[in-house]
């Protein structure tokens, strides 16, 4: 059986509703990664119905654009590629790209670390430089008009800063980080975004690993993966405690499916054009992620036990009563 299809929004761009976060390379903030394995995943992914892949200029400072650039060459039609631009040359709290032809000079350099001559999407990875705000939407559109990109938009949490993104209806598709542990959205971004026909690529759907359930209080992390501030930082370990207690109370539900196959699940159960990018780094980390797109739906009966777990938010439920 393949992968279900989604539209994303007013891109009409068809994709399989699992795809590809391409964050954890080697090089990343996920500790140690490997060349070999991040291609085979890429690989495995190809083969098992994906094609929508999602990376950035700095992710790996460029070396996962460069890694999807060599697998898509010679068969670039295989693949929804988004990626993302804004941080590089963030210095001092002010944004490297101040004019037009800056930003578009930027995404010329990721087009060539892709080496495609087109972008399927790409998002302002910036979400709160309103001074350069006009700087991206210009010049995302005109890089539009000249063909290089099929749509743009930007990867946020902040609702404001989307509204006024979105001021000139240009925006076609948003990423947001949405997850069992992290419900913020439903309250605004994703009603809007349904009503504005903008398509949604969830990032975090497994809650940066914590929704694989194999995490618990004594885990340790590389200190070359970001998580290792979980455990250090005070704040951050409060935090981290509070959601592993939640993870406990999840495990039972998984009812014959992986506590991370539940997760990517309970994204995939919300009613718009979507696509959920779990990341991989090997073939095998891919493999049970698109058998979440695999299983039947979950039911709402099933919906009502995790909505007492973690609850909607917003005083606005979005599940079938």
């Amino acid at each position: 059986m393949p992968l279900r299809q989604r539209v994303l929004g007013k891109t009409n761009i068809s994709v399989a509703e699992v795809g590809l976060g391409l964050w954890a390379v080697e090089g990343s903030d996920w500790g140690r990664a490997d060349d070999k394995e991040s291609l085979e995943a890429v690989e495995k992914a190809l083969e098992s119905g994906v094609n929508f892949f999602d990376t950035s200029d700095v992710y790996g400072n460029g070396h996962s654009e460069e890694l999807l650039g060599r697998a898509m060459k010679g068969r670039r039609e295989k693949f929804v590629v988004s990626t993302k631009i804004g941080w590089r040359g963030f210095t001092d709290g002010h944004s490297a790209y101040t004019t037009v032809d800056k930003l578009i000079a930027g995404v010329e350099s990721n087009l060539k670390r892709l080496q495609t001559d087109y972008l399927d999407i790409i998002f302002d990875h910036i979400n709160f430089q309103e001074s350069t705000m006009p700087v991206f939407v210009e010049g995302f559109a005109k890089l539009q008009k000249q063909g290089k990109l099929k749509g743009w938009g930007l990867s946020t949490s902040d609702f404001e800063y989307l509204k006024k993104f979105n001021a000139g209806g240009g925006c076609s598709v948003v990423q947001i980080d949405y997850s069992l542990l992290n419900r913020t959205s439903e309250a605004d971004i994703l009603p809007y975004c349904v009503k504005e026909n903008i398509g949604l690529v969830i990032r975090g759907p497994l809650a940066m690993g914590l929704l694989a359930g194999k995490f618990t209080k004594d885990s340790h992390f590389e200190k070359t993966d970001f998580r290792h501030n979980w455990t250090e930082d005070p704040a951050q370990n409060k935090t981290y405690l509070e959601d592993l207690a939640k993870v406990e109370k999840l495990k039972p539900l998984a009812q014959g499916r992986t506590l991370a196959q539940l997760a990517l699940q309970f994204t995939l159960a919300y009613p718009a054009g979507l696509v959920v990018i779990p990341g991989a780094k090997n073939p095998e980390q891919v493999e049970a992620n698109v058998a979440a797109g695999l299983l039947p739906p979950l039911t709402p009966e099933e919906m009502k036990k995790l909505d007492a777990v973690t609850p909607p938010r917003g005083g606005r439920k979005i599940w079938p009563a």
